[in-house]
């Protein structure tokens, strides 16, 4: 069957309780829920639809096939209502008790419905953990787990790594084999807010009792009453009601059959062993006594939302999907399971079959290590180590991975820890095979990662005799682990029972709260083989019980403190109480390496709401954002502080009086100096261990904890929100930080190191993870790695439930920080973490574990990896250390950087591993997002230079510093200037109006056609007002195309006066880096790119004027960041560049020109490609080149209207008519390049630019040719100053031409554009002055089409005139600015003037693809104050993530 899209509209969603279930709707495509019936057409089949009467439904509809035209199909609603998230499961089902206990007080008053409460908890597995804590003698039924296992599934594949899957318990509707006399109901259709899931088989025909039968067209499924679905980002624990009076079945019934689910579950949630409950799986499937039936599948779906758009659509009504991996009990006698349970007989005197007591020890150990949850073994073959070997291998629930190095073995145990988050068994030899273990355990040491080391030794009368491999192993690895033992040789005289409690004191030790590696020295006596010896039976006594279950022999528990009802009591109060008073917060968020704790981190940082500093190891640091949303309320994280503090200014204005640290230590050095500095204030630390991790000596609170017990004491607590000044300071340098980081990486045409770490996150989903190598890559990734967009069904479940992210899984060796064992650790993480793991190192650390490439090679038990390799052929790390400066070249070359020449190729090719070279940014995106990567393992080098990366990082680090210089002058002059709204410097709108215009022209814009003796343009003047009178004007002048005409624009027009009466904005809008597009988001409530872009030109100018206005500044002035003053170096004006028609012969043409020049033009572009062929365009400008002679520049401008063929004829043509440059020759984008090169001309953007969207840096990317030498802008048709910004940056920074252009507006956007374009000569000043180039020559900008305006919308002169200094057509900045300053509106040209409009806003059902949609509407119609009444009536469709707007 064609599976659907399911359907995310219910957890954008959270409609409140209604006592009758019955939400109301708006739109003509709902139905009407009433008792009586009523027809309708479905899919195309007539049926008779009536409200469900019950709670139990006979049978499933699967498609249209299966229902008669006279059937009776009931609906039945499923209202749902999303709760607060929780910050564990227990909490979260504490959570839903209290919902449906308030329900109870006020039950509905309906006779039948279906009612969910659902809330999010942590995404880790526990479902399985759950489900294996309800009591084998269960009173409530069905109760089930379903693992989401799909590559696979066995019963060993539960033991390495915890699946997510659901569990279920309870049945609160179900779905009966069909019967003679029972009410025909069909089906059960979600028509709200939830999508609902029903459990069950095919095939079975069971009534609910104790009996089961095999019986084709039959079927059973149930929703389950209490259910947790579990996903990569988050989990979901939800309840569902339902009853049905007709059916005997009430609402009091339904509550009664909860109350007993709910009670199993709430005794059986046991907090206690969440952490390592793996130690209790064993034991747990053990009890699941059943007879496993293969193959069988139990099936899930989702009921779809009723749709009755598309009659004629036939569309199934169930996305359905099976499982081959499950434990289902319907009933105490009817068990259903699959790949859950190991079906082999394992004798209870397995121990006495061992032919020797070497084995029989052996056994004990790998058996107890089982039962303890250790299922992952990594054995280096050795002689003396064989019994533990055999014994691993043979084990049935075991997954061993052999490799001849140990030191790699060591290190893929660590990874496997990682991300398992329990112990893998290392298994060696004696000799220096335990020696070569050393690096690993001093890295698993000081990072808490547990490990169990069975280390095979010589027995007593071997060691200090000179025997082959015997050296002193007792207390070999020191302080370095929590746990040592020196077993004895195996013997008989010694009860086995000593060898089970070793083991599980040792792992006791491994997995405490100092968890750690913990090592048992294993001596072996001859035979070290199978040989059968004497041993006697008495070593077994007292082990019947144990062999008699599956259980450990020495259980360990911790007693749990009695709950303190939300109070906190000792002396966490005091640290509660520091947190309360706190006015300058700063929550630093370290290595964390389990979700349950990332979760934690996420929903403290939302309750403090303080500014937040999260290490690329935290997993929030390449968090995927559900932007734009939550904008308003997320924490605000501090991505990029470590660049910041590249600002001496920052650095000065840096200052916490609290700082809360969870997890452990960070990456960047910046950070931790600056804290130094700022010293003393509050620091509080939360690790769950009980060392020192304090190296700068400045914790004065350390708490002992793990971060959600931390949390959860912090949101009971309920502190008052503060927003401290720099917490909107930091919001503002870290915003344009981030852009400039961005802005940088984008232009720079070649593949850098930096643009690896920064776009890596786009390769990163929920379902893979990232391996970070020490040196550069994890400090390149901490600084340039960014967050990124997402949107899943996921991400609708963590909007509703008030999410700000989703997190990546980052983790990479940090306990020592070496380079050594990375790839083998990397491999262990992938095996740990059940995900798809990229991992990033250098050349040196790859080289300096290419054995891990063995373990790579054999891929057990994971899921494909890549590897990024970053060559520089050295260690490019002391580049940028200070002993580079004061080193000869020669002494680092050799022993610092210890070049080399190895082929990482080769190496790959010796493995027989798959090799792929990246030398492009394209390439690497390709390579890494491909989906061939997803299918096999690969090795990815990435190509670099030592000096090269030295030289982008210094670049970028300048770039970095400017911005936060910039934005911080920003900052401090608009603080001493202005008030702050809730410490946040923030403008106000008072008032807005728009006008609409109709001026004049004494000729025919050259963008039209056709014969008139009239000519008009018209347009808009938007006016805001701020709350201290201010007024700034903008104009809004749409060209009439397919993409934009008056009456749209006006439309949205009106929107924009509705959404912007009281709208605040920050002083950062004139840095014009992404600043607009983020206020447009965050604060009216609309993405950016929906809006016009006329209508943002003209938004953005009334913004920046207003600002101006309010800093009694220029427009240049607040974009240039300084005040405006005598004598400032500001430039005085912009050279104006004519615009000639072409029409007339070569000499009339010829003639215009030269009476331009005369009038004092230095350059004049000439309009082409309007005559029956090329050819006669090049005579013309032939003529024209001949009668201005060489000293004026000329341009061309065919408007993409030539072919290819037809441009090249003109550039032969006009090869030696010194062409400044020819815009947009040609029809075909793609052909520009090719044009460039056969023609030899140079050649100018212009219609090319309005295709740039979101992503303009992207696009530009392909017109870095050199051929391509100047951008010709209009700030109204890309969108504005900001996309006109970022464009012209684009074009500086390669070197080419921003010219401004105009579109005929009139003149008060004609003086924003000559202040715009001074600002571009400043900046191009500036790049030049930077790169060394020499003097800037000077840019003439199309404001020509001044000369068209017969009138204007300003009373003032334009200012455009011949300059008394260089005696040619400039604009003057003076003019300009004063024009702005204050306008004076020719009322005459006034058509109309809009101060205000009705907006209705209400919420509209729509059922788009079978899918119902709640969407918010803005309805603009009926003018409120007008002189003249328009017609235009526009709808705004807020639809997700997009703005429609609709006439």
């Amino acid at each position: 069957m064609p599976s659907s899209s399911p359907c995310y509209s219910f957890l954008l969603s959270k409609p409140p309780f209604l006592p009758s279930l019955i939400p109301r709707y708006s739109s003509r495509f709902s139905f009407t829920r009433r008792t009586q019936r009523f027809s309708t057409s479905l899919h195309g089949i007539g049926r008779n639809i009536e409200v469900a009467q019950g709670a139990q439904f006979d049978g499933l509809i699967m498609s249209r096939d299966d229902v008669d035209e006279d059937d009776e199909v009931t609906v039945e609603v499923c209202v749902t209502r999303t709760l607060p998230p929780a910050l564990t499961l227990e909490l979260g089902l504490e959570r839903l008790m209290e919902a449906v206990d308030e329900l109870k007080m006020n039950p509905p008053k309906s006779s039948s419905g279906v009612l969910r409460f659902q809330v999010a908890v942590p995404p880790r597995a526990k479902a399985l953990f759950w489900f294996c804590s309800q009591p084998v003698s269960s009173g409530v039924f069905p109760v089930f787990f379903l693992s989401k296992d799909t590559v696979e599934p066995s019963y060993k594949s539960l033991y390495v790594k915890e699946p997510h899957g659901i569990f279920g318990i309870g049945d609160a509707l179900s779905f009966l084999p069909h019967s003679k006399g029972h009410s025909t109901i069909k089906t059960f259709l979600s028509d709200e807010s939830a999508m609902v899931t029903a459990y069950g088989f095919s095939d079975i025909d069971f009534k609910g009792n104790s009996s089961v039968y095999s019986k084709d067209g039959t079927s059973y499924f149930f929703v389950p009453q209490i259910e947790l679905d579990e996903h990569e980002e988050v989990s979901i624990l939800a309840v569902t009601l339902a009853w049905n009076e007709s059916l005997s079945y009430s609402f009091e019934q339904a509550i009664s059959s909860y109350e007993k689910s709910i009670f199993q579950l709430s005794c059986h949630v046991c907090p206690s062993l969440e952490q390592h409950w793996f130690k209790h799986l064993k034991s747990s499937l053990a009890k699941l006594t059943v007879k496993e039936i293969h193959p069988i599948e139990m099936e899930h779906m989702e009921f779809l939302t009723f749709s009755g758009r598309d009659r004629d659509d036939a569309k199934e009504l169930k996305n359905i999907q099976s499982s081959c991996q499950f434990h289902c009990k319907l009933s105490p006698d009817v068990v259903f399971s699959n790949n859950m349970l190991n079906q082999e007989a394992e004798a209870s005197n397995f121990l006495k079959d061992q032919a020797n007591i070497n084995a029989v020890w052996a056994s004990a150990i790998i058996e107890e290590c089982t039962r303890l949850g250790l299922t992952y073994f990594c054995v280096a073959p050795g002689s003396r180590s064989s019994h533990l070997a055999i014994a691993a291998a043979n084990h049935p629930l075991t997954t061993c991975l052999a490799c001849f190095d140990e030191r790699s073995l060591a290190f893929h145990a660590i990874g496997y820890a990682k991300g398992s988050l329990k112990p893998a068994v290392i298994i060696t030899s004696s000799g220096t095979a335990v020696s070569n273990l050393l690096p690993a355990v001093v890295e698993a040491s000081e990072d808490f990662l547990p490990m169990l080391l069975l280390t095979a030794d010589r027995p007593p009368e071997l060691q200090g005799v000179g025997a082959n491999q015997a050296i002193n192993q007792i207390n070999h690895f020191g302080s370095f682990v929590r746990f040592f033992f020196n077993l004895p040789p195996p013997t008989d005289h010694i009860p086995v029972r000593m060898v089970l409690t070793t083991v599980d004191s040792a792992l006791h030790w491994a997995t405490g709260s100092a968890c750690g590696p913990v090592h048992l020295n294993c001596p072996f006596r001859e035979p070290l083989d199978g040989s059968p010896t004497n041993w006697s039976f008495n070593c077994l006594n007292g082990l019947d019980m144990w062999m008699s279950n599956a259980e450990p022999f020495t259980k360990y528990f911790q007693l749990q403190s009695l709950k303190s009802n939300g109070e906190t009591t000792g002396q966490i109060t005091e640290v509660l109480q520091v947190i309360k008073e706190a006015q300058k917060g700063l929550l630093l968020i370290g290595a964390i390496h389990t979700e349950d704790e990332i979760w934690a981190s996420l929903l403290l940082a939302k309750e403090l709401m303080w500014p937040v500093v999260a290490d690329v190891l935290s997993g929030v640091r390449l968090r995927k954002l559900s932007k734009p949303f939550l904008e308003k309320w997320t924490p605000v994280f501090i991505d990029h502080l470590d660049h910041a503090l590249l600002s001496d200014s920052v650095r000065n204005l840096i200052e916490f009086d609290v700082v809360i640290q969870v997890g452990s230590r960070i990456t960047s050095k910046r950070v931790s100096q600056v804290l130094e500095k700022c010293f003393p204030f509050a620091y509080i630390l939360v690790d769950k261990h009980p060392c020192r991790h304090d190296p700068s000596h400045l914790v004065t609170h350390r708490v002992q904890s793990n971060i959600v017990q931390f949390a959860d004491c912090v949101l009971k607590s309920r502190f008052p929100w503060r927003r401290s000044k720099l917490h909107g300071h930091l919001q503002a340098l870290d915003g344009a930080i981030a852009r400039e980081i961005s802005f940088q990486l984008a232009t720079e045409c070649s593949l850098t190191e930096p643009y690896v770490a920064h776009m890596l996150s786009k390769a990163l989903t929920s379902k893979s993870a990232l391996f970070i190598g020490n040196s550069m890559p994890i400090r390149d990734v901490d600084m340039y790695g960014c967050s990124s967009g997402n949107y899943s069904h996921v991400v609708d479940m963590m909007l509703g439930a008030e999410l700000p992210c989703q997190w990546i899984q980052v983790t990479g060796n940090r306990g020592a920080s070496g380079i050594d064992g990375l790839l083998s650790s990397a491999t262990g993480f992938a095996v740990g973490c059940q995900k798809r793991v990229v991992c990033v190192v250098g050349d040196i650390s790859f080289l300096h574990d290419t054995n891990g490439l063995a373990i790579f090679k054999q891929r057990i038990a994971r899921k494909p990896m890549t590897i990024l390799v970053i060559n520089n052929r050295g260690g490019g790390i002391f580049r940028l250390l200070p002993i580079a400066k004061k080193t000869e070249p020669s002494v680092l070359n050799q022993y610092f950087y210890t070049s080399h020449d190895i082929s990482i190729e080769n190496l790959c090719l010796a493995h027989g591993v798959k090799y792929v070279h990246v030398g492009t940014k394209s390439e690497l995106e390709e390579t890494l997002l491909e989906p061939s990567v997803e299918e096999m393992d690969c090795i990815v080098e990435v190509e670099s230079s030592i000096d090269a990366n030295a030289i982008v990082h210094s670049t970028l680090e300048s770039f970095a510093r400017q911005a936060a210089n910039n934005s911080l002058g920003i900052i401090s002059a608009s603080s001493v200037l202005h008030p702050m709204i809730d410490n946040v410097l923030l403008f106000q709108v008072y008032g807005i109006q728009y006008s609409r215009y109709r001026v004049g022209l004494c000729d025919r814009p050259t963008i039209y056609s056709g014969v008139s003796s009239q000519f008009h343009r018209e347009g808009f003047i938007l006016s805001l007002t701020l709350e201290d009178g201010s007024v700034g004007c903008g104009e809004v002048a749409p060209l009439d195309s397919s993409k934009e005409n008056l009456m749209d624009v006006e439309g949205q027009l009106q929107l924009i006066l509705h959404l912007m009466k009281g709208a605040k904005f920050s002083h950062m809008l004139p840095l014009l880096n992404g600043s607009f597009s983020s206020w447009i988001s965050s604060e009216l409530g609309i993405t950016a790119s929906s809006i016009f872009p006329s209508v943002r030109c003209g938004l953005e100018m009334a913004l920046l004027n207003a600002m101006a206005v309010r800093h009694d500044s220029s427009l240049l002035g607040i974009l240039h960041c300084q005040k405006e003053e005598n004598g400032s170096a500001q430039p005085h004006s912009v050279p104006i560049c004519a615009l000639l028609d072409s029409e007339g012969t070569p000499s009339e043409v010829a003639y215009v020109a030269r009476k331009l020049v005369e009038e004092g033009f230095s350059a004049i572009k000439l309009k082409v490609a309007r005559r029956v062929n090329s050819v006669q365009d090049a005579l013309v400008l032939q003529e024209v080149r001949r009668v201005v002679g060489d000293q004026i520049e000329l341009r061309v401008d065919a408007n993409c209207r030539w072919t290819f063929e037809e441009a090249i004829t003109f550039g032969l043509l006009v090869k030696n008519c010194n062409l400044q440059y020819i815009e947009e020759p040609v029809q075909n984008k793609d052909d520009l390049i090719r044009f460039c090169e056969e023609s030899g001309l140079p050649v100018a953007l212009d219609e090319t630019l309005d295709d740039l969207k979101e992503c303009p840096l992207r696009m530009l990317a392909k017109y870095t040719h050199p051929g391509i030498v100047a951008v010709v802008i209009k700030p109204s048709v890309v969108g504005g100053f900001e996309n006109a910004a970022l464009i012209a940056r684009w074009a500086q920074q390669h070197g080419k031409m921003a010219v401004i252009s105009a579109a005929y507006e009139s003149g008060l956007g004609l003086s924003a554009y000559i202040l715009f374009a001074s600002y571009l000569e400043i900046k191009n000043v500036k790049t030049f002055g930077e790169k060394k180039q020499g003097m800037t020559p000077l840019v003439a900008h199309g404001l020509g089409t001044y000369k068209w305006l017969n009138e204007d919308v300003m009373m003032n002169s334009l200012g455009i005139s011949r300059s008394p200094y260089s005696g040619f057509i400039e604009g003057s900045v003076a003019d300009a600015s004063k024009n702005l300053k204050d306008v004076k509106i020719n009322n005459d040209v006034i058509v109309r003037t809009i101060k205000g409009v009705l907006v209705r806003r209400y919420e509209l059902r729509v059922d788009v693809d079978g899918f119902s949609h709640f969407i918010k509407i803005h309805e603009v119609g009926e003018n409120v104050e007008v002189s003249f009444v328009g017609a235009s009536n526009f709808v705004c469709l807020n639809l997700k993530r997009h703005k429609h707007y609709c006439s």
